[in-house]
């Protein structure tokens, strides 16, 4: 990556989060307060490239860093160029490969949990049973920077919805885990599409036979079907969930956007609990979630190959009850709802 002059003029913070499109949106609350504490600063964010749409439309980021691993690993390398970051924030994880990671790069100020394996770094104790919004909020509160964990809505985009008033159904998730069982999101199309809803299903990069029989199952035409081949554009993607009557979704990233872009939404948990990775109380959202006996907010593997034994708990009667309760008003849809009045206009992201 060449170096732009005009770019390295300005001092740089570098934030760590090479992960998914909902741990990028949980991250929005730590990003808003470094902009509104740093907006002389580059901020720059080190994430998968396919996330560029997404990180310019939260109006926070000025260039992303392309950087990814399989999995949910450390990236091996940064391909920073120009003088060091006068800022490092781990937003990654907690551990030593994504401090040294940063470490590497020489900042001026490193921010990050405490971890015995880099006792050079200080910082907070790490805690497990924890919302990952506040996570990273609390982070930076510890470095003397405020940060409000409830303040995570997104611009709206100003493209028209491909499906004005639509009931997105989203069958898809990241692990097997965390999947409901297609022919139930099926059944609850279905069901809506008899009630005189207009019914979309989405679909990542690599679902589109899910997505395809989920469609057929609920007796849906195959142009209801959007994304499978590829991922949805994000432009494309955000402006139907932010003009959708409701969201049905899996814990992933769809279920954050809904939630980024105050719209109604049914999230169906399983393996982790809602505590952890859930929407914040309100009206507009209901979290599903039924852990038995379990006491522990992780009780299954939220990477497993199987449908986790609590996900399945949850029944096609309930999600379409939850769908019926929830409000039938949508929040306003102007573009730029949701940022922020200290939060400077960004110009296209660069990569």
């Amino acid at each position: 990556m060449s170096r732009d002059p005009a770019r390295s003029a300005r001092p740089g913070v570098l934030v760590l989060r090479a992960l998914g499109l909902g741990d990028l949106l949980t991250a929005v609350p730590a990003l808003k307060a470094l902009r509104r504490e740093l907006p002389g600063h580059e901020l720059v964010l080190a994430a998968p490239g396919r996330l560029a749409g997404a990180a310019s439309a939260t109006g926070l980021v000025d260039r992303l860093l392309p950087a990814e691993a399989p999995g949910r690993a450390v990236p091996s390398g940064l391909a920073w160029s120009g003088p060091p970051p006068d800022l490092a924030v781990d937003l990654h994880g907690n551990g030593p490969p994504s401090h040294l990671l940063l470490q590497r790069l020489a900042p001026r100020r490193l921010f990050a949990y405490a971890h015995p394996g880099t006792p050079g770094i200080p910082g907070p104790v790490w805690r497990e049973d924890e919302h990952e919004r506040e996570r990273w909020c609390r982070l930076l509160a510890w470095y003397g920077i405020p940060a409000d964990p409830a303040d995570l809505t997104i611009p709206a985009p100003a493209a028209p919805s491909p499906a004005p008033g639509a009931v997105v159904v989203h069958p898809g998730a990241d692990a097997p885990a965390r999947c409901w069982p297609s022919e139930r999101f099926a059944a609850v199309a279905r069901e809506l599409r008899e009630a005189g809803h207009r019914v979309v299903v989405t679909a990542g990069a690599g679902e589109a036979v899910l997505a395809r029989r989920v469609a057929e199952r609920a007796g849906l035409p195959p142009s209801a079907v959007l994304g499978g081949t590829r991922d949805v554009p994000f432009d494309r993607l955000a402006a139907l969930v932010a003009d959708a009557r409701c969201v049905v979704v899996g814990d992933t990233g769809l279920a954050h956007l809904a939630t980024a872009l105050r719209t109604p939404s049914v999230i169906l948990f399983g393996p982790v609990a809602p505590r952890l990775w859930g929407p914040p109380p309100s009206p507009r959202h209901r979290a599903l979630w039924h852990p038995g006996d379990a006491t522990s907010a992780r009780p299954g593997d939220a990477h497993g190959r199987e449908p986790d034994e609590r996900l399945l708990r949850i029944s096609v009667r309930e999600v379409l009850t939850a769908v019926r309760g929830l409000p039938a008003d949508r929040a306003p849809r102007t573009p730029g709802h949701g940022s922020t009045d200290r939060a400077p206009a960004r110009a296209r992201l660069r990569r």
